[in-house]
């Protein structure tokens, strides 16, 4: 008789570290958030291809895995802001250089007439 392995969820360093910070949405939020602290309204308008829906689980699953922190001020109207954890400032200079390492693999595949700066500025408007 064999006895059958079961997979353990999380258990590779790697993939839960992308399950903490991958997906779509969480590395738009990092950066977002890293620059000041925002209030949902205005991460809604920085991130606009995102519904308000999905921007709410996100930053409830964020606040879970205390990457993000949400203050409510007491006051009318109700207002929250998010920022990040200490936990999750640690993961940005891995992200900056996950950044460099895209630039540097996609580099080859850019045009000529494409420089460093141009690609950059593009970069940062999709950031």
């Amino acid at each position: 008789m064999t006895k059958k392995k079961t997979k353990i969820p999380n258990a590779c360093p790697i993939v839960n570290a992308f399950h903490l910070i991958g997906g779509k949405w969480k590395p738009y939020i990092i950066y977002y958030l890293q620059k000041k602290n925002q209030r949902f309204g205005k991460l809604h308008f920085l991130i606009p291809d995102i519904s308000r829906k999905v921007l709410t689980e996100q930053l409830r699953e964020m606040e879970s895995d205390e990457l993000i922190h949400r203050k409510k001020f007491d006051e009318s109207p109700p207002r929250v802001e998010y920022s990040l954890t200490e936990k999750a400032k640690e993961v940005i200079p891995i992200l900056e250089a996950l950044g460099e390492w895209s630039f540097k693999i996609h580099k080859e595949k850019m045009t000529e007439s494409l420089d460093e700066e141009i690609y950059i500025d593009y970069c940062q408007d999709y950031l």
